[in-house]
């Protein structure tokens, strides 16, 4: 099957409220952005949202580069994997399952984004996982679940374990897979990424420099788990709110076809 090329999507911005329009514009800003930090994979991984006051949510076009994405190209689906909106788009399987596992029991989160990155591959094949080696890493430890590889993810079956092992936390590894992250708002959500790679980042550098690590001492950790939990409750969230605005002005200059 060949795809349209993606300015040919025609706008659906009459066609959804005003506040479906921000969430749209809002995560195809989060898809050109990831781009835009090199953890795409080609048309695979995935990042999804809840459209708000429903149980619907949105997803990219399979096949589609990420920074290729657009609002009116995105692809509206409900818990059953059923588009709600024409579109000539099809959606990844896998990216269904996990998506739709995720949104089916956190109710809390409004997006899930999800990636093939070489630093999260490489932590999430060593078996004890994020160390708490770095200040992101603490971030990171004070909400963090671990996912057994089972496959290319298209087994249903699949997605109550998944929701088991992701819990109420808001970073998940996948062992021998990847990183998760899902939050309150797309922004939340994309930061909180950030600061996974970062860490998983850093891990890699410092496990290649052949030193021995230092390890964050136990009751830094926990006094850093309960000081993130605070600031989760705290109208500023995980703080994407602060660098969402910062980030959009970068996209806008170097990317700004993202809004149509």
């Amino acid at each position: 099957m060949s795809l349209a090329p993606v300015q040919s999507t025609p706008s659906v911005k009459n066609q959804v409220s005003a506040i479906e329009w921000q969430t749209r514009v809002d995560l195809a800003a989060c898809y050109r952005l990831v781009a835009m930090h090199g953890w795409d994979d080609l048309i695979f991984t995935h990042i999804s949202a809840k459209v708000p006051g429903t149980e619907d949510f949105l997803i990219n076009p399979f096949g589609l580069m990420f920074h290729e994405i657009t609002a009116s190209s995105l692809v509206k689906v409900d818990q059953a994997g059923n588009k709600l909106m024409d579109s000539p788009y099809e959606i990844n399987p896998a990216g269904y399952t996990i998506h739709s596992a995720v949104h089916a029991v956190r109710h809390d989160v409004v997006c899930v984004l999800h990636t093939h990155t070489a630093a999260g591959v490489a932590v999430s094949a060593q078996k004890q996982g994020v160390l708490p080696i770095s200040q992101q890493s603490l971030f990171v430890l004070s909400s963090l679940g671990y996912h057994p590889y089972e496959g290319v993810a298209l087994n249903p079956e699949e997605k109550v374990r998944l929701q088991a092992d992701l819990g109420d936390n808001s970073f998940l590894m996948l062992h021998n897979h990847g990183l998760l992250t899902c939050g309150a708002t797309i922004a939340d959500t994309f930061l909180m990424m950030f600061t996974f790679q970062r860490a998983c980042e850093i891990q890699v550098l410092a496990q290649n420099g052949g030193a021995e690590l230092i390890a964050i001492p136990a009751p830094i950790l926990a006094g850093a788990r309960a000081m993130i939990a605070g600031v989760t409750r705290s109208a500023q969230g995980m703080g994407g709110a602060l660098a969402w605005p910062a980030l959009l002005r970068k996209l806008d200059q170097l990317d700004p076809g993202y809004t149509l």
